[in-house]
């Protein structure tokens, strides 16, 4: 007798959306519906049936947490970093789901002083997200933000570090960016509008009412969000205006916080620039005439960009990605040939030394450097088989100093693993790199299961790098890859703009390629081949499902950006304008009929798929929870094959699923245990 339950259906209630003379029929738009009970029953109805089709695989999910919860040091500590008088660090304890965050002074043998202990926080609440965490420039107070819903919508409090007292200074609805000034009473915040647009500053004086914070930046463009910044010598406080193709900063001396600000350079289309401070010089880099950007300099005094000197001239070969300013180094930040680059300028010297890394294959994330005057640089050093290794660096000798290695716990040697990079060749004849780990003997007979990752949007950049919840997977013979995909920026700025707009295309047929190279050598098969992404790597997962379901065994799309039309049509949505420098704006003819060539939801047609599991969070305002269910609702409705199709919404988080660590590991179960069910 056959007991799987029957999958939920969804009420088809059409309605006509017109625009340039075209009308498609949302059968689902109504679930947009969040205050209607039909919905939220829609959305229960599909998590138990999710519930109740996964049962059967509650034995391997408590498997797979036990393995991953394993090789965790449960309780440990991050490196500790110097700041004037005190060592910052932050800790974990087993069992509980979040950080305490503390310091010594003086010495790391002092006493232990907990500066915020997030598991108190979240005691009352089933989401909390810790968002800014700012010491005063005194290190007496501690401004810091937190979330409770998934809404991103973040209340900013001021704690006393010399008494634990909290001061009545609570501001409602910031959002990630707070800085002090010098004077260590005066905050700067921003804080979002009813779009989720990050469009203003305020100056909050403590001790008064934030009702009466005064504004000092307001950006009335659309298009634009703010944020802020200290430059590293604590000279100026820098407000950002950015969006996804210019920028413009304004800036003010962190000494004098109600003084007036001073624009840098006025802002023109398709210029991004960023700057930095060291001795009365600003260190901008620049975009213009430079794709991948260039390094200029002028002096404080001297503002107009016709004064700028070049520093560091454009490299059409390697991208110029970040630069960080010291009392004596200057560090350059770069990509070659898809990998990371780091060089060491000395002031005293003008010598620029490159860094050497001891793996072909490998990644680095900038890590935290409070102190202007030092000579030591601290960056994590990861690949696919090296777990994250905190290290400090002696910026005139090169030298390396290990400060710590993130623990695996449960006999990892990196010994018994192998990475590599291969190329697939896209249909313009395009090589796409592909980074993968596996178990060393591998045989490619094309029997090997493989589960397949990408993103490719915003020019973020998927670097190789180690995680250890991977090892699951790889040890039961899976291999691990990533595809290094057009609208990343992995290959360069080119790369990006190659990935977006009239070419977001390129995304989705890069990514078919590398499954099909990955089949074609016989790293694996279509029957063994799984693929996943989450957001805009949701719309990929989307993209690619549709138009190549033959390829694919398993499909997880994470909080997926699949209507696209609709969404980019409807500017009441958060961040919809913003968005127009990526995608476009479908409002214009030639860019809705290109997203409608794309856009899952719409080209979702009476075909088979392959098994897939789609993820949602109902306080999401990045991916809005309709845009997962609608999807799953058609593809129910339409798909002509016996596979699954499940849709998991976290009712009670938003973008980033749960929020403690090991409800988040939970998360990674589920999804791992449907990719192990589907393939064999």
């Amino acid at each position: 007798m056959n007991t799987q339950p029957s999958p939920p259906t969804a009420a088809i209630k059409p309605k006509e959306l017109t625009i340039h003379g075209h009308t498609r029929v949302d059968n689902y738009f109504w679930l947009r519906e969040r205050e209607n009970p039909e919905v939220i029953t829609y959305l229960e109805s599909e998590n138990a049936y999710t519930e109740a089709i996964m049962a059967h695989t509650k034995p391997l999910q408590e498997e797979l947490y036990a393995e991953l919860v394993g090789r965790i040091q449960e309780t440990d500590s991050s490196a500790p970093i110097k700041k004037g008088e005190y060592f910052y660090y932050d800790r974990t304890e087993a069992g509980q789901q979040y950080k305490i965050h503390c310091r010594k002074h003086g010495s790391l043998d002092a006493p232990e002083e907990i500066l915020l202990d997030e598991n108190a926080l979240a005691a009352s609440t089933k989401y909390f997200k810790l968002g800014i965490f700012q010491v005063s420039p005194n290190q007496q107070l501690l401004a810091y933000s937190s979330d409770t819903s998934g809404g991103e919508r973040y209340t900013l409090v001021v704690k006393n570090l010399a008494t634990g007292e909290m001061l009545a200074d609570a501001v409602p609805d910031t959002f990630y960016s707070v800085e002090w000034a010098n004077d260590n009473r005066t905050l700067f915040y921003n804080k979002q509008n009813e779009v989720w647009r990050s469009d203003r500053v305020f100056r909050h004086t403590l001790g008064t009412d934030p009702s009466e914070d005064i504004e000092v930046f307001h950006e009335t463009d659309e298009l634009f969000n703010v944020y802020m910044h200290k430059t590293r010598d604590d000279a100026y406080l820098v407000i950002t205006s950015a969006s996804m193709e210019t920028t413009e900063q304004r800036f003010l001396h962190a000494d004098m916080p109600e003084g007036e600000l001073t624009l840098l350079a006025p802002r023109k289309r398709g210029w991004r620039y960023f700057l930095n401070h060291r001795q009365g010089e600003f260190f901008i880099l620049s975009n213009e005439e430079a794709r991948n950007n260039k390094l200029m300099v002028t002096a404080v005094a001297n503002l107009a960009p016709a004064n700028w000197q070049t520093f560091i001239p454009h490299n059409p070969d390697k991208l110029l990605e970040n630069v960080d300013v010291f009392a004596d180094h200057l560090v350059v930040y770069g990509r070659f040939n898809g990998l990371h680059t780091l060089d060491i300028h000395n002031f005293s010297g003008s010598i620029r030394q490159p860094v050497a890394f001891p793996e072909p294959v490998y990644a680095i994330q900038v890590s935290e450097n409070p102190e202007f005057v030092t000579d030591r640089l601290r960056f994590v050093y990861t690949s696919l088989t090296t777990a994250d290794t905190t290290v400090e660096l002696d910026m005139d000798t090169l030298e390396w100093h290990k400060i710590k290695q993130l623990p695996v716990l449960g006999g990892y040697d990196p010994a018994n693993y192998q990475s590599e990079r291969t190329f697939a060749t896209a249909p313009d004849g395009t090589q796409v790199p592909i980074s993968l780990v596996y178990r060393k003997g591998l045989v490619r007979d094309g029997r090997n299961p493989c589960l397949l990752y990408g993103y490719g949007s915003y020019g973020a950049s998927m670097s190789p790098s180690f995680d250890q919840k991977r090892l699951s997977l790889i040890d039961r013979g899976f291999i691990y890859a990533i595809a290094h995909i057009r609208g990343g920026k992995e290959m360069g700025r080119q790369w990006y703009d190659q990935g977006k707009w009239l070419h977001k295309k390129n995304t989705f047929t890069d990514f078919i390629a590398c499954a099909r190279h990955l089949i074609n050598e016989k790293y694996t098969s279509r029957e063994k081949l799984a693929v996943n992404g989450r957001s805009a790597g949701g719309l990929l997962m989307g993209a690619v499902t549709v138009m190549a379901p033959e390829l694919f065994k398993v499909v997880v799309a994470g909080v997926p950006f699949v209507d696209v039309v609709s969404t980019m049509l409807d500017e009441s949505i958060p961040l919809t304008t913003g968005e127009f420098e990526e995608w476009g704006n479908p409002k214009e003819e030639e860019y809705y009929k290109y997203m409608l060539s794309y856009s899952p939801y719409d080209n979702t047609e009476a075909k088979a798929y392959p098994n897939i599991l789609i993820t949602a969070g109902l306080n999401d305002p990045r991916v809005q929870y309709w845009e997962p269910a609608k999807w799953a609702a058609k593809l129910r409705a339409l798909k002509t094959d016996d596979n699954l199709l499940l849709l998991k919404t976290h009712m009670g988080a938003g973008h980033f699923a749960s929020s403690g660590r090991y409800d988040y590991l939970k998360d990674i179960t589920l999804e791992y245990a449907f990719i192990l069910d589907n393939i064999p």
